[in-house]
C-alpha cells in the first residue's frame, strides 16, 4: 500500500479530484486503496476512512456471496468494460441505504502490482426518472388500449346499427316490392274479374233476350239452343266464383276436407257432363275405360273441382275439331288421372311458372282464363297428399296427371 501511495504520490491526489464521478481503486485482495472526495459522499464517509476496507463494504449484503467470483474472474479476464451489463447494480452507504448506481471498470498495473480502477456514477434521479418515464409509458399504454377497446366497441356498435339499418332497409324494401306486387295482382285481378265476367254476362244477357223472342211452338229449338248457352255461361261463372272461394280459404287456412267413400265414376260422369256444354264445333271427350268398379277415399267435391279445372282448360286451349281424352288407372296406392288434349301447348321457356297465381302463358293471353285455377288444384291436391304433374310441347298438346294416394281406397269386385 506504502508503495502504491509513494508511486502515486500527488498523481492521484490530483486525477482524483479532478472528476465528479466516484473513484475507487482496489488491489487484488480486493482492499481499496484510494478513493476521491466524490465517492466520499457519494457513500457517506470521511476522508480516508475507507482507505484499507474491503471492496464489500461498498455492496449491499445480499451481493457479498456473487461477487468475489465475479471480482477474480474480471482480473483473470481483465478488460475495460462497464460492470454489470444488462442488470441493475446498487450500492450500499455507510448507513446501509441502498442506491443505484453505474460502474465502469478500468485495470491497470503499476509496476508488478495490478489494480482495477471503478468510475461510480449515482444514478438515482435516472433511475427515478426512468420508472417515471416507465410509469408514464404504462399509463398511456393503459389509455391507448382503453381507447383501441372504446373505438373498437364503437366500431362493433357501428357495425351493428348499420347491419340493423340495412336490414330495416332491406324489410322497408321487401314491404314495398310485396305492396307493389299486391296493387299489381289487385289491378290485374280486377281487370281479369272485369272481362271473366263481362263476357259471359253479356252472353246470357244476349241469350236471355233472343229466347223471349221465340214464343212459337215451332221455335223451341231454338230456345233450346239459347237457353244451353245460359246454362253453360252460368256453369262457367260458378267454376270461376268456386276458384275465389277456394283462394279465400287456402289463403286464410280454413280450407277444409270431407273424406267420403263414392264412385269414381260419379264424380268422372258429372264433370264430363258439365263439360260438354262448352265443346266447340268438332271437339270429343273420350270417357275413361274400366272405371265402373272403382270407388275412391276422398274429398268428393275437390275431386270435382280439380277434375273441372283440367277439363276445362284442355277444351278452352284446344281447337275445334280435337280430341281430349281421359284416362284412368288404378294401381294398388295410388290412383292416377291423365287429361290429354291436342291444344296449344304451354311454351317450355314459361312451363316453371305455370302453377303460379295469375299466370297465364303468352299464347293464351286472348283466351278466357284466370290463371288461378292450376294454383288451387296444386295447392288442394299437396294439401291432400297427392301431385299434379305435366308435360307440354307448343302447337302439340299438353297432358296433365294427377296422382292420388289410395291406401284406404279400393276396387269393387
Amino acid at each position: 500500500m506504502k508503495t502504491f501511495q509513494k508511486v502515486s504520490g500527488d498523481i492521484f491526489e490530483v486525477l482524483f479530484e479532478a472528476v465528479s464521478e466516484g473513484v475507487i481503486v482496489v488491489n487484488k485482495k480486493q482492499l481499496i486503496v484510494a478513493c476521491n472526495h466524490a465517492t466520499n459522499e457519494m457513500f457517506g464517509y470521511e476522508i480516508g476512512e475507507l482507505i484499507e476496507k474491503p471492496l464489500e463494504i461498498l455492496i449491499p449484503q445480499k451481493y457479498h456471496h456473487n461477487h468475489s467470483d465475479h471480482f477474480v474472474h474480471f482480473i483473470e479476464h481483465s478488460d475495460t468494460r462497464q460492470m454489470g451489463k444488462g442488470r441493475d447494480l446498487y450500492g450500499a452507504k455507510k448507513d446501509k441505504e441502498q442506491f443505484p448506481v453505474e460502474v465502469g471498470l478500468n485495470p491497470f498495473r503499476i509496476g508488478d502490482v495490478e489494480y482495477v480502477m471503478a468510475m461510480v456514477i449515482d444514478i438515482t434521479v435516472r433511475k427515478a426518472q426512468e420508472q417515471k418515464i416507465i410509469k408514464l409509458n404504462s399509463q398511456l399504454e393503459q389509455k391507448i388500449a382503453k381507447r383501441t377497446e372504446e373505438l373498437r366497441n364503437t366500431v362493433e356498435d357501428l357495425k351493428d346499427e348499420v347491419k340493423k339499418r340495412k336490414e330495416a332497409e332491406n324489410k322497408i324494401k321487401e314491404s314495398l316490392r310485396i305492396e307493389r306486387e299486391l296493387n299489381e295482382l289487385k289491378t290485374k285481378f280486377l281487370s281479369l274479374v272485369s272481362h271473366e265476367f263481362k263476357t259471359p254476362l253479356s252472353g246470357i244477357l244476349t241469350s236471355a233476350t233472343l229466347t223471349g223472342k221465340y214464343t212459337q211452338t215451332d221455335q223451341q229449338e231454338k230456345r233450346d239452343k239459347h237457353l244451353k248457352t245460359i246454362k253453360s255461361k252460368v256453369k262457367y261463372l260458378n267454376n270461376i266464383l268456386n276458384d275465389f272461394l277456394s283462394i279465400e280459404r287456402l289463403e286464410s287456412g280454413k280450407a277444409s276436407y270431407k273424406f267420403s267413400t263414392f264412385p269414381l265414376s260419379k264424380v268422372i260422369n258429372e264433370v264430363i257432363y258439365d263439360a260438354n256444354m262448352l265443346l266447340k264445333d268438332g271437339q270429343l271427350i273420350n270417357y275413361p275405360q274400366n272405371i265402373d268398379g272403382i270407388t275412391i277415399n276422398f274429398d268428393e267435391k275437390i275431386l270435382e273441382l280439380i277434375l273441372t279445372n283440367l277439363l276445362i282448360n284442355a277444351l278452352k286451349y284446344s281447337s275445334e275439331n280435337t280430341t281430349i281424352d281421359v284416362e284412368v288407372v288404378s294401381e294398388e296406392k295410388n290412383l292416377i288421372i291423365n287429361i290429354v288434349d291436342e291444344g296449344m301447348g304451354i311454351p317450355e321457356k314459361e312451363q316453371k311458372f305455370i302453377f303460379s297465381r295469375y299466370f297465364r302463358a303468352e299464347n293464351a293471353l286472348l283466351n278466357q282464363g284466370t290463371g288461378i285455377g292450376l294454383n288451387i288444384v296444386k295447392s288442394h291436391l299437396e294439401n291432400l297428399g297427392g301431385t299434379i304433374t305435366f308435360t307440354s310441347e307448343e302447337n302439340v298438346g299438353s297432358k296433365f296427371t294427377i296422382n292420388i294416394p289410395t291406401k284406404d281406397n279400393k276396387k269393387l269386385l
